[in-house]
């Protein structure tokens, strides 16, 4: 319902973008970054409604499905777009509770569809090249960057999850380490005997580098005994993935990819993969499944004496 009159003033408004954002933190959990995300998606649409002379309260399923149709008219993408309707539906949930609106107006909006795309991924030689054939310098720099790509590759955790790592989180004893998650979710991984090594290794170079200073039990530390930082890690993943692969993006996440899609290629359980990337939906697992499907088509063309008769080949009848 478009109105030209302003039933709230914008400072109301923002007093509501604020409550919601704190709701985020306190009640959710959610990041600082996914924090900023909502409160930049909200804030696109409180500007859409300005524009037409309405506001947060009174705005319903049309005005939604207006922002939607403008949004696509300026070549937004359907997957940012869906992105964006998840922040409105966060906000429309958190207001509904707090009773400014009627319902989540968001849930009768029909959304456009999304294309899958699947994840990129190193390939298992790619990966064996990196940790078998690249010279890692016997410097503390070296010792370190060798562990952060075993860390990554070798339990799947996020770039966050990564520089958040203490030393009091591996368990030598249990062949596990403890990563904090999203949402403060913490899950415990196994951890392979060779990245235990590597852990050892780098602990002692620390502490031939730095002393007894331990700078918080923090365990990811730069040339300068800092805690590690976003950049450098990119930093780091693409100096090294650089000399193995051409893939077009490089970054820790794709490591995170790899890690699950070999897990999947090798028959690992998808429910257990899901516990180790820390998923809570096996949705979001299930992505990886599209892949491993597209490699065990390989191998049976490949080996099966079928597929290997003229005629044979597995796409050519599926």
């Amino acid at each position: 319902m478009l109105s030209l009159e302003h039933s709230k003033d914008s400072i109301f408004f923002m007093d509501i973008v604020q409550a919601f954002l704190q709701y985020l933190e306190d009640e959710n959990k959610y990041s600082k970054l996914t924090i900023s995300e909502y409160g930049r998606d909200v804030q696109q649409y409180e500007d859409f409604l300005k524009f037409h002379h309405t506001d947060i309260s009174n705005a319903e399923v049309k005005e939604i499905r207006l922002w939607i149709s403008d949004l696509a008219l300026q070549g937004v993408s359907p997957r940012s777009i869906h992105r964006k309707m998840s922040s409105l539906h966060s906000l429309y949930h958190y207001l509904e509770l707090q009773g400014t609106v009627a319902e989540n107006w968001v849930e009768r909006v029909l959304q456009p569809k999304v294309s899958q795309r699947l994840p990129l991924f190193f390939s298992e030689s790619e990966m064996d090249n990196l940790f078998e054939i690249i010279d890692f310098e016997p410097t503390f720099e070296g010792i370190r960057d060798r562990l952060l790509l075993e860390l990554l590759y070798s339990t799947g955790m996020r770039c966050s999850e990564l520089m958040g790592l203490k030393h009091s989180d591996v368990d030598y004893s249990g062949a596990s380490i403890r990563i904090l998650g999203k949402r403060n979710k913490v899950r415990i991984v196994p951890l392979a005997p060779l990245v235990a090594q590597f852990l050892e290794d780098y602990t002692e170079a620390k502490r031939q580098k730095f002393g007894s200073v331990n700078n918080g039990d923090v365990l990811l530390l730069t040339s300068e005994g800092k805690p590690m930082y976003r950049k450098l890690v990119y930093r780091i993943v693409r100096k090294y993935t650089d000399k193995v692969s051409v893939l077009s993006k490089r970054s820790p996440h794709i490591i995170r990819h790899t890690f699950a899609t070999h897990l999947l290629n090798n028959g690992a359980d998808i429910n257990a993969i899901k516990s180790i990337l820390g998923h809570s939906s096996l949705a979001s697992t299930q992505v990886y499944t599209h892949t491993s499907i597209s490699q065990l088509k390989q191998t049976y063309n490949q080996a099966h004496p079928r597929a290997l008769k003229k005629g044979g080949n597995y796409d050519s009848k599926h």
